[in-house]
């Protein structure tokens, strides 16, 4: 029984304690005053009867109700109801002033009303929660007293104090339980109240408040709630009624039932107390809607808004949901059960009636749902209950991580959270224990398990079982619903108008309460005790989780093969079969990722222990040691599925002898695991085994009947659990003796205390590293571990070494091994503590303990030194033998071969994950030599192990190297790393072996620093090829430039070498001078070199110049690439001064010969005819870097010139483009300078020939006009193209309107953007035409934007009247495009009668190319495989931006040819005019100028605008040390790729094929060659690297240029060469340039394993000699198949599958060769086939279809792609060449009758066509061989009879040619010939050779053969 109140109060308004305008309330009466024993008086009630604070108020309110929870220190909460009503007062603000006489206005001026009313409140205080019944009782009192009833108050009052309800409890009521139960109760005025207590008191009573909370929030909302209160999150409710509050707050408790909140809970929180609301704890807090504004800056709180019906959860909260399939599944019961209409809503006749029920039962079901809910989550907890104590008291631990590795559900947020959190905790000590009293929630864990499962996929169904619990609920909480007895007094209508003199509530009597509660006290005394049975029993546990098998199908398919393939490798190593075993090992390995395949590992082990021990040899257990480590390298650190568990007595059980009296157990050598240094893992073995013992313990006690008893009760001889057991000893308990208590609680607590002694032990064994001197540092979870302990060979003063390397505490080398043990012991300590105070160990034995764990360590440490001293002799494990690579001539090893292992990267193809074998990772070594790095080795999986794979690439390509830590496969020791990545798209992650030493991989990473970054460029393997790299390399040497001494040394050799004639000064190869001037003059004459002005002496003297007393020097520079191609531009020649032509516009200037002018760019250069020198000298200084424009190509039909200029320098600018207003009476420097330039481009302009006839000037004499009627009418063909390009490039609208004269830099124009586009929706145009459109940034610069409509053709009105329309369409064109840069060309205002246009656009920045080129390696090569969707390829590639910039730099190109192509001259003036204004003026010319796209003109374009114009290499390339930190920019591979992309879309107009761009894109990183070194021809003449002799070079094999080899290669094989290669006469290509039509360029994507990068040719040739000198051995194994297999990323396809025509010419050379014929060079034999062809073509009257077509050039189209289809026709085959072509009609050849010789090598016919007759046939071998039956096919096309093995084989075994039959005969047997056959089935056949002898299988076959024979011969 219990009081229905304890404590009934009043607590009224406080006049005296009143602080500026707020009130405060005070304890009027109390009743009783003294506290009970078993509840103490709460604190504070006065706060919370007003939770807004006290207030007077001007006007009456209503009374009120609601119910506040107080939560005491014992955590025990009490329900205090409240009831406030309002007092009249005389208003105390009035009284107060007139109290205070004094003169002070108050300062609120506001009209005081002079009446005020106070609050005043009757509080009930109880420990149950009934709120009507108190709503009721305080409403009467409060009746009583308004309608003053005859009832003294103070009678009511005492009822009420005395009146006790009963608890709950019982099972079915009884009868006299039912008066009982039902209590009806009155105070004495006439009422009368029925309380019904609920059966269980353990379910939450929740009224209607569940479906209330649902009503105000929604079901999303609630649930979102609902978890986070379940995952411990911060919960506020805001509403503008308290019961509401109230209400809320119960509504979510009752839904979390079986768990019960256990943090700070206050459903009404005063506003007083705000400030808890900011504790670090969790809550669930109810505040009034009226401090809504003080809650907004909470930053962790969930705010739940019940009035709104919103739910705030703050950015940083992140609330884990309940996992997938049941969150969807239980919004849908909820939907169900709230709103049952929903889905019947879209029915077309929906059923009648679909009300939702009322809300009271509407609230049971919501909360059955979350009941069914628990239960499902739940399911089969009581099987992960470990009990560790039984008696006196049970104690009980779950074992969360078998639980949740049962479900699979490890992963799983929001499980794990509640599983860690309070709430369970209590829920398993409160539920834990196997004997008591059970609930709703047991019953359904328990036995409604089946039916939740099979139930769980029909919403339908679930549904109906919550319905069932949902009515187990109701009447739970209404046992009777019909029993309504209420009368209840309410304050009568009159009473409540008379209010206004109403009297205040009375003082009360207090002696008269007193006397009822003593009376009722002394009552109870004599009344005899209630004694109410509780009803307990055992806890049932429901179906072991075991048999639930997760539905995500954990269970991986064709397991149990994979199972067999592991009890097979298990079998086969205690067998002692090792080499069946290794060959299953990889397969086993791959087997254990998966769970059943380690839970079987585990099993069959367990069957090879024999008395706990199982001796190993040392194969054996290194293969056991290895699948043990496997199997746990995967396990989580939680062992949620019970993998370490089961391996902890086996790790202790295998061992191996290694010596008199020294064993090594599998435990040392598997303590690199997380889940070792893991407490809750620890804690969890020791429990389970603990609960093991005592199960024993009490199992062996049981007297054997009582056993069988309990057997045959609990069904048969099923084994009890341990629960059961546990139960049965509870109930037992009571009944037993004092004395056999206490034995067994004795009993017990050895048991644990043995348990927690074999621990210490078990985990000293596991934590203890086999090598204790190596310290080994704590791991954040307890024990750490720095490096790979276990089985190492590195000695101890390596692993100080270590120390820098690592982050430790405390350094390796002054660590004693005390301090690992000090370590271990704290683990151990902090183990013991924990658990024993758990399962309640006396004190005694906790101490005991303490004492012998730093013994238990310090033994076992000492047995361990002995392990390990032995384990160092153990002979290592035969590893694969070290493959050597072959070298280059002249390359030298640096570091010899060290041991690693190559780890798979983010490239699938070598993993074996895309089918195929796994070739990575392999097991090999590394090799550094002065030119490259290089791994080769084998792959560790068996099935490949035979093949070799080769990784490598230069050093000079390193661009990034990291360390890393790894962890092989098989091994599973964490080894260090290097991760090397390089940019011909390489990348090595490779892993150290444990007997290569650590400071040895740090001499390594040294090495490949120095290597990498020389300290000058002649530190590069190009100059020390050949020299002794061992010198370069020296690393102990104290002279800091040691090895560029060595280096100058060899220099001066080489330059000795190089120079004949020539006097060494230095240690450094000075170059040529140019001292003896007047001898030399007239050699000069001879060589016809005019040299134009003297130069200046002064400039001899400095450092910059070059001196030379070398004839040969000038000579050279004739040579130079750049002179060769000005005269075959007709660009001046270098004739006499005297001679030379004055008409030329253009001359070859010496001015720069001595680099005096600008050092980057080359010694003679093309200026205007017009221009002396000393102008240039003035003009140079504008422009950065000196680089003044000078011109470099010229269009040969239109006479336009392109020139190459840097941007200006910033003062320069704007002087450049100012008119100049007013003359200055003194032309400043600036003004001078800027008219020169003007002269200078005026000049440039002049020299066009258009120009010359437009203007009327024709100044200059000497020019033909016949181009310029030509490419006057093509212009006008042409114009709109270029307008519509010019606009896409410059982003222009077409009418903009406004007339800007020509050059006016209008500020509306778009612009061209080399750079990032961030591209505004306004600035975007949709591209037209063929271009793709460079979309600028979405800024505005000064442009002209009638540019593009004048360009287009279209008028723009001019100032002086439009003159005549051709001239003025002449007239609109500039004459000068000047692309420049955008930011260079701000605010200058231009003439408008100059001839030139500027076209600003946005440079791509180096700094990009740079970033963009490291993403697309990154994507190219990634450096681990990620499932991410956002890291795969085609993202990584996109992002990367490097087809975005292609697409730029192509797009300028395109428009630059377009523009000289209508003869306007273009000049480019870029950055500093060497890295993008390079990459645009080579395209352009290769675009423009066939010429270029020939090896002679390739090589010759490189050479002049890469070379000679000064693109800085070795800066770009961060060549040497000192350009290391500018990082590595690939301009010059962007314009392979750029040319690469020109290639694929034109592959007819190139004679050089993709390969060789490949080829120079590797070559141009490697430095093997001089060719790309240094920035500039300076530097190169400087270091006497431009002028090599090509005589006297002593080693012919070491080629230092890059062109010579690619020429010297180019006559051994046709590898360069494309054979499609058919150019057409001046063809200019027009690329698209759209992003969709460029393709990733192969180069940075295939790999070849097989033997490393292809572009070192005489490595691939000394590979396959090796492989030819091995000798053959004889095959005995069958007929051998001609077949072999290709791996894409293995094999080098070029080499394994040619094409047609290379597999043509090497068979021819091969014939030749073997009929002793000095062989033809390929190219002479494919210049012969391409003669003859086309002769062919000529001689017939129509084209041939013949392969000739590719190379025959009479089709007249503009663009031609590579799909050439051979359909197979009947007659002959047509070709479709795909064409965009205007002229379809000749571009389709029409068949015509072929030469027969054509004929055959034209099409391969189907069979049909070729096979007229065949069948098989004996055919007599030479002399004294067998005959032997033949497939013959006889083919009257080709007129022949061939011969095969059978029938399937392809490969042809002879040829008779029908041709040389004489005659076909019937035969005689003869001698051998087959039995059994008749004498007519042989037939003879007679060529001029020799005679054939046959036999058919009968006398028809044979006349069949011979007819068809003679009738092909007939035929012939």
């Amino acid at each position: 029984m219990a009081r229905l109140a304890d404590y009934f109060v009043v607590v009224g308004y406080d006049l005296d304690k009143r602080v500026e305008g707020e009130g405060q309330g005070r304890i009027l009466q109390r009743f009783p005053e003294k506290d009970w024993e078993d509840s103490p008086f709460p604190q504070g009630i006065e706060l919370f009867c007003q939770p807004s604070g006290w207030q007077l108020v001007p006007e009456r309110q209503p009374a009120s109700f609601f119910v506040a929870v107080l939560t005491d220190i014992n955590s025990e909460r009490h329900y205090c109801a409240c009831f406030t009503f309002w007092e009249c007062l005389d208003n105390p603000q009035l009284q107060k002033a007139e109290a205070s006489e004094v003169d002070e206005v108050d300062e609120e001026l506001t009209i005081q009303p002079p009446q005020v009313f106070a609050p005043k409140s009757l509080v009930l205080v109880s420990q149950v929660d009934y709120t009507e019944v108190f709503r009721n009782c305080l409403g009467l009192i409060y009746t009583v007293h308004v309608d003053g009833r005859s009832v003294p108050l103070e009678t009511v009052i005492g009822n009420l104090l005395t009146c006790v309800i009963p608890i709950a409890g019982g099972s079915q009521p009884g009868q006299e339980e039912r008066e009982e139960r039902l209590r009806t109760i009155t105070l004495g005025a006439g009422d009368r109240q029925v309380i019904q207590t609920p059966i269980n008191d353990s379910l939450p009573v929740s009224g209607s408040s569940v479906a209330q909370l649902f009503r105000q929030l929604g079901i999303v909302n609630v649930l979102y709630l609902f978890c986070a209160a379940l995952t411990e999150h911060k919960i506020l409710f805001l509403s503008s009624s308290y019961q509401r509050l109230t209400d809320a707050c119960r509504g979510l408790l009752a839904i979390m039932f079986p768990l019960k909140y256990s943090f700070t809970y206050v459903p009404i929180l005063p506003g007083k107390l705000l400030e808890v609301l900011s504790t670090p704890t969790p809550f669930i807090i109810g505040v009034n809607s009226f401090f809504r504004s003080e809650t907004q800056e909470l930053l962790d709180v969930i705010i739940a808004d019940l009035d709104g019906g919103t739910v705030t959860i703050p950015e940083c909260v992140h609330i884990s949901l309940l996992p997938e399939p049941l969150l969807q599944l239980t919004q849908t019961l909820l939907s169900m059960a709230l709103d049952p209409e929903l889905e019947v809503a879209d029915h077309a006749f929906p059923p009648l009636s679909t009300q939702p029920s009322a809300l009271k039962i509407q609230d049971k079901e919501i909360r059955a749902v979350f009941l069914w809910l628990f239960a499902r989550l739940f399911q089969g907890y009581r099987w992960c209950l470990h009990i560790i104590r039984i008696h006196p008291e049970p104690v009980i631990c779950f074992y969360k991580a078998a639980f949740l590795g049962q479900r699979a559900l490890s992963e799983d947020d929001f499980l794990m959270k509640v599983l860690d959190g309070m709430a369970f905790a209590s829920f398993v000590s409160e539920r834990g224990p196997p004997y008591r009293a059970t609930d709703l929630f047991d019953d359904l864990v328990a036995n409604e398990f089946e039916r939740i499962q099979q139930e769980e996929a029909c919403p339908h169904k679930v549904m109906n079982h919550v319905k069932e619990l949902a009515e187990q609920l109701f009447k739970n909480e209404n046992p009777y619903p019909a029993v309504t007895m209420h009368k209840v007094q309410r304050p009568s209508e009159s009473s409540q108008s008379t209010m206004q003199n109403q009297m205040p509530f009375p003082v009360l009597d207090e002696v008269a309460v007193q006397l009822f509660i003593d009376h009722a006290a002394a009552k109870l005394k004599t009344a005899p005790p209630v004694v109410k049975a509780e009803l307990k029993s055992m806890v049932p546990s429901g179906p072991p989780l075991g048999d639930i098998v997760d539905r995500n199908g954990s269970m991986i398919a064709n397991s149990a093969r994979r199972l067999e393939v592991v009890r097979n490798c298990i079998t086969y190593i205690f067998e002692n079969k090792m080499l069946e075993a290794k060959k299953l090992m990889p397969a086993v390995l791959r087997a254990l990722k998966g769970r059943a395949a380690r839970v079987c590992l585990t099993q069959e082990l367990n069957q090879h222990v024999l008395q706990n021990r199982a001796v190993l040899d040392d194969q054996q257990f290194d293969y056991i040691v290895r699948m043990m480590n496997c199997t746990l390298q995967d396990c989580s650190h939680m062992d949620e599925y019970g993998i370490a568990a089961a391996l902890l007595p086996l790790v202790t059980a295998f061992c191996r002898k290694l010596g008199a009296g020294v064993t090594q157990f599998a435990y040392s050598c598997v303590q690199e695991h997380m889940v070792w240094t893991n407490m809750q893992f620890w804690e969890a073995m020791f429990y389970s085994d603990v609960q093991n013992h005592i199960r024993a313990l009490y199992l062996e006690t049981e007297d054997e009947e009582q056993q069988n008893n309990l057997q045959d009760g609990s069904g048969g001889g099923r084994e009890i659990s341990a629960l059961e057991l546990a139960s049965e000893q509870s109930r037992l308990w009571p009944t037993l003796s004092k004395e056999m208590q206490a034995e067994r609680v004795q009993k017990e607590e050895s048991t644990v205390f043995s348990q927690a002694i074999h621990y210490a032990n078990r985990m000293s064994y596991l934590l203890l590293p086999l090598d204790t001197s190596k310290n080994r540092l704590l791991r954040s979870s307890g024990l750490g571990d720095v490096e790979s302990v276990s089985n190492s060979y590195v000695t101890n003063s390596i692993a100080g070494s270590m120390a820098e390397s690592y982050d430790t505490e405390s350094g390796f080398e002054d660590a004693e091994s005390s301090d690992v043990a000090n370590s271990v012991v704290r683990f151990i300590n902090r183990f013991v503590d924990k658990v024993c105070n758990e399962s309640g160990v006396t004190n005694e034995h906790l101490k005991a303990l303490h004492t012998m764990i730093p013994d238990i360590v310090q033994m076992h440490i000492e047995t361990l030194d002995a392990v390990h001293r032995e384990s160092k002799r153990l002979p290592p494990i035969q590893k694969p033998k070290l493959l050597r690579p072959t070298l280059l001539a002249g390359e030298e090893l640096v570091m010899d071969g060290m041991r690693v292992h190559l780890i798979p990267d983010g490239r699938e193809e070598a993993t074996g994950l895309m089918g195929g074998p796994p070739l990575l990772p392999a097991e090999g070594a590394i090799f550094l030599t002065t030119y490259r790095i290089i791994f080769k080795g084998t792959p560790t999986d068996p099935l490949v192990g035979e093949q070799v794979v080769t990784r490598s690439f230069p050093i000079a390509s390193l661009t990034k190297e990291k360390r890393l830590s790894v962890t092989l496969p098989m091994d599973q020791f964490v080894q260090e790393g290097l991760q090397l990545r390089s940019c011909t798209f390489q990348l090595m992650k490779i892993a150290f072996d444990e007997e290569v030493a650590s400071d040895l991989a740090e001499v390594f990473r040294k090495h490949v620093h120095k290597l990498r970054y020389p300290q000058h460029v002649q530190g590069t393997f190009a100059f020390t090829v050949g020299q002794s790299g061992k010198m370069v390399v020296e690393h102990k040497t104290k002279d800091k430039n040691q090895s560029l001494k060595t280096l100058s040394k060899n220099l001066v050799k080489s330059a000795k070498r190089t120079i004949g004639r020539q006097y060494v000064t230095r240690k450094k190869y000075s170059p040529p001078t140019w001292e003896n001037r007047s001898s030399f003059q007239s050699e000069l004459d001879e060589d016809e070199i005019s040299v134009s002005e003297e130069v200046d002496q002064s400039s001899l003297t400095l450092s910059s110049t070059i001196r030379s007393s070398d004839r040969q020097t000038m000579g050279n520079v004739v040579e130079r690439a750049c002179c060769r191609d000005y005269q075959r531009l007709g660009l001046g020649t270098l004739s006499n001064s005297l001679t030379r032509s004055k008409n030329e516009p253009f001359r070859i200037s010496t001015l720069n010969r001595m680099y005096t002018i600008c050092r980057s760019y080359p010694g003679l250069l093309i200026v205007p005819q017009s221009i002396p020198d000393a102008t240039i000298q003035r003009i140079c200084r504008g422009y950065r870097q000196n680089r003044f424009p000078v011109v470099c190509w010229r269009n040969s039909r239109t006479k336009a010139v392109l020139l190459r200029s840097a941007g200006l320098h910033a003062k320069g600018v704007v002087g450049f483009f100012k008119s100049p207003n007013a003359p200055a009476a003194v032309p400043s420097q600036a003004d001078s300078s800027s008219l020169e330039q003007e002269k200078y481009l005026q000049a440039i302009i002049s020299s066009m020939p258009s120009y010359c006839e437009s203007s009327g000037r024709n100044t200059l004499s000497g020019f033909t006009s016949t181009h310029m009627n030509t490419s006057d009418s093509s212009d006008k063909l042409r114009q709109p193209k270029i307008g519509a390009l010019m606009k896409q490039v410059m982003g222009t609208k077409e009418d903009v309107p406004g007339t800007f004269s020509r050059g006016a830099l209008g500020q509306r124009a778009k612009v061209i953007s080399l750079s990032q586009p961030k591209v505004s929706g306004k600035a975007r145009n949709p591209p037209r035409g063929k271009w793709g459109s460079i979309r600028g940034t979405g800024r505005l610069s000064a442009y002209n934007p009638d540019v593009g409509t004048r360009l287009a053709g279209k008028e723009s009105p001019q100032p002086n009247g439009g003159p005549s329309e051709a001239l003025f369409l002449r007239q609109q064109k500039a004459y000068l495009y000047i692309i420049g840069d955008k930011g260079q060309l701000k605010g200058g205002k231009q003439d408008s009668f100059q001839q030139w246009e500027v076209v600003p656009i946005e440079v791509c920045d180096v700094r990009q190319v740079k970033n963009s080129f490291k993403k697309l390696m990154k994507a190219c090569v990634p450096s681990s495989l990620t499932s991410d969707p956002n890291m795969s390829f085609l993202r990584c590639l996109e992002e990367s931006e490097w087809m975005a910039l292609l697409h730029r730099v192509l797009q300028v190109s395109v428009l630059v040819v377009e523009l000289l192509d209508t003869g306007s001259s273009v000049m480019v003036s870029l950055e500093d005019g060497w890295d993008v204004t390079t990459q645009v003026v080579s395209l352009v010319q290769l675009l423009s100028d066939p010429y270029y796209r020939t090896f002679d003109g390739f090589r010759l374009l490189v050479e002049k605008e890469w070379l000679s114009f000064g693109h800085r290499f070795s800066h770009r390339g961060a060549q040497t040390l000192g350009s290391q930190s500018s990082g590595f920019t690939p301009v010059f591979l962007q314009f392979l790729d750029c040319v690469h992309q020109i290639h694929l879309q034109f592959p007819m107009e190139f004679e050089f094929s993709q390969y060789y761009l490949k080829f120079l894109a590797y070559h141009y990183v490697s430095n093997r060659f001089r060719t790309f070194l240094l920035d500039s021809d300076y530097e190169r003449i400087e270091l006497g690297v431009l002028y090599e002799e090509k005589g006297e070079r002593k080693s012919p094999q070491v080629c230092k240029s890059v062109w010579d080899y690619i020429d010297r290669l180019n006559k051994k094989t046709p590898v360069f060469y494309n054979y499609m290669f058919s150019p057409e006469d001046e063809e200019v290509l027009r690329p698209y340039t759209f992003i969709s039509n460029l393709k990733v360029w192969d180069f940075y994507t295939e790999e070849t394993l097989s033997e490393g990068p292809s572009f070192d040719w005489e490595l691939r040739g000394r590979q396959e000699h090796v492989t030819e000198e091995t000798p053959e051995k004889p095959d005995t194994s069958g007929p051998k198949s001609q077949r072999r297999i290709v791996w894409p990323c293995y094999d080098n396809l070029n080499k394994v599958v040619p094409n047609a025509i290379t597999k043509l010419l090497q068979d021819l050379q091969s014939l030749e060769a073997e009929l002793g014929q000095t062989s033809e060079k390929w190219k002479d034999t494919w210049d012969k086939i391409k003669t003859t062809q086309k002769t062919e073509t000529k001689l017939e009257s129509k084209p041939s279809f013949s392969s000739s077509l590719l190379m025959s050039s009479n089709l007249s189209h503009q663009r031609r792609s590579q799909g050439v289809y051979l359909q197979e026709s009947g007659v002959g085959s047509s070709i479709n060449l795909a064409l965009d072509c205007e002229a379809s009609a000749t571009s389709t050849p029409v068949a015509g009758r072929p030469s027969t010789s054509t004929l055959y090598s034209q099409f391969q016919s189907t069979e049909s066509e070729n096979r007229s007759f065949e069948g098989i046939l004996y055919k007599k071998g030479a002399l004294l061989k067998p005959w032997k039956p033949r497939w013959f096919v006889l083919d009257k096309t080709k007129h022949q009879l061939r011969y095969y093995e059978s029938r399937q084989d392809k490969e042809c075994k002879g040829v008779i040619e029908l041709a040389d039959v004489e005659s076909v005969t019937p035969g005689t047997p003869a001698m051998g010939a087959p039995k059994n056959v008749e004498e007519k089935a042989f037939f003879d056949l007679k060529t001029t050779k020799r005679v054939y002898n046959f036999c058919a299988q009968d006398c028809m076959n044979a006349q069949l053969w011979m007819d068809s024979i003679q009738s092909c011969l007939s035929d012939a």
